[in-house]
């Protein structure tokens, strides 16, 4: 199956969102996503934080779509 622009973004935006998790469980102070976008609380890290969920949501719907 051919993967599109869409599959490709929200792949990546999931392994962040694991990778941030990883790091998060071994040092809470470690949160990438707010380091790039500002506190948690920022607009910036909100829409961040947002587009991993969506990903999150995408990636299941990939792997039941079948």
């Amino acid at each position: 199956m051919k993967k599109n622009a869409l599959d490709w973004i929200a792949g990546i935006l999931v392994i962040v969102g694991a990778l941030n998790w990883g790091l998060i469980a071994i040092n809470p102070t470690w949160d990438v996503v707010a380091l790039i976008g500002g506190e948690a609380t920022s607009i910036v890290a909100r829409i961040i934080y947002g587009l991993v969920g969506l990903s999150g949501l995408y990636a299941i719907y990939m792997m039941t779509k079948d």
